[in-house]
């Protein structure tokens, strides 16, 4: 039987078959500030289903771009008064030390958002000559009314559409847009911005332009899996998807995957709220695997709070875990959990049922990324 993942755009739980190389792209960090829980669950999701597709014998080339020019880390920078990709060099390096910590598999590309400015300027000529966008003011935009597609992967009502662009960068009060939903392709740069010539005047590109551009670049017109945070849904992927399509005429994404909010307090923990708890600060007292077992006690596709008694009970489970030795039991019990869209804590649930029986589980504690040698605390 083959994986069977909830799609996005289908709304429903779907086998999930790609061939024997699978092409996943997910949305990666802005590096203008600290990896925090959110992005460590996200990326612990995909790092997951990448493993059980090794397991099943697949190759996966999973591409996690860099967002390294974009208005929030400019903004950062002036606030900083530093350069953007000095700012940029600097979370960069600390994020992937942190995800190697946890035990994430390498991406099999990283690329930043500022070396695809050739690609860029190319795909947003693509979406222009298919008569997908327009400009208007110094910018490009593209026209939503021309893209059939657009709202498919979200579902939403316009009024909804509206109410998001507005909350997460949109812009819908534009004036130089013909419709408010319109977003920018490529976009005059402010003084104190980075700059970069093309066809329409100088300016740097819009943010869901990037990720198409990038996507292609590295996997190709169709990718197998797409995916990221839920609240990329729209309007990221939601544009992302349209002037892909646009750009191509193919189908952009045959699986869409999205991961739930993690939660302080009852509210989404974001960057733009302030109620983060990073990644960095609980390695420096908690083992990388407990913090991994703390993550995978819960569904990737449900929201739920975090609260420092996630950490305690992580690490009495690995301790758990520990005294069971080395052997293949509950290997198959959690293959089967995995393969029933991406189960984790069914699977934790089953090596705890075989450890309580002294049955070896590291193998199935391997499946997950889990080792249960000690190492030692990331810095």
């Amino acid at each position: 039987m083959p994986i069977r993942l909830y799609d996005t755009q289908r709304r429903e739980v779907v086998p999930f078959e790609p061939g024997p190389v699978v092409r996943m792209y997910t949305c990666g960090i802005t590096p203008y500030d600290s990896a925090h829980l959110g992005h460590a669950a996200t990326y612990l999701a995909y790092d997951v289903l990448q493993r059980r597709l090794r397991d099943l014998g697949h190759e996966t080339r999973c591409v996690r771009n860099i967002t390294d020019v974009d208005d929030d880390i400019l903004r950062r920078a002036r606030e900083l008064d530093v350069h953007y990709l000095d700012l940029a060099a600097e979370e960069i390096k600390r994020f992937e030390e942190q995800m190697s910590a946890l035990e994430l598999l390498p991406p099999y590309r990283e690329p930043r958002a500022t070396s695809a400015i050739p690609d860029i300027l190319g795909f947003v000529q693509a979406v222009l000559d298919a008569g997908y966008a327009y400009r208007s003011a110094g910018a490009v935009y593209f026209d939503v009314s021309t893209s059939s597609r657009f709202g498919r992967l979200s579902g939403l009502t316009r009024d909804d559409m509206l109410s998001l662009a507005r909350e997460r960068g949109g812009n819908p009060e534009d004036p130089a847009k013909r419709d408010p939903l319109d977003f920018v392709l490529w976009q005059p740069s402010l003084p104190d911005e980075p700059s970069w010539e093309s066809a329409w005047g100088p300016g740097r590109p819009g943010w869901h332009v990037e990720c198409s551009a990038l996507a292609l670049r590295e996997l190709g017109t169709t990718l197998d899996l797409h995916g990221g945070g839920e609240d990329l849904i729209f309007p990221h992927h939601e544009c992302e998807a349209a002037q892909s399509e646009a750009a191509t005429g193919q189908e952009f994404v045959r699986h869409w995957m999205h991961v739930g909010m993690v939660r302080l307090g009852g509210e989404k923990m974001s960057k733009s709220l302030g109620n983060l708890v990073f990644v960095g600060e609980l390695l420096k007292a908690h083992e990388p695997a407990a913090l991994r077992l703390a993550l995978l006690a819960h569904h990737y596709r449900s929201s739920w709070d975090w609260e420092p008694g996630c950490l305690v009970e992580a690490e009495a489970r690995l301790d758990r875990w520990r005294t069971a030795g080395r052997g293949e039991g509950a290997l198959e019990e959690v293959r089967a959990r995995l393969d029933d869209d991406l189960d984790t804590p069914g699977a934790l649930a089953a090596i705890d049922e075989a450890a309580a029986a002294r049955r070896g589980i590291s193998t199935a504690a391997a499946l997950l990324g889990v080792e249960l040698e000690p190492r030692d605390r990331a810095r």
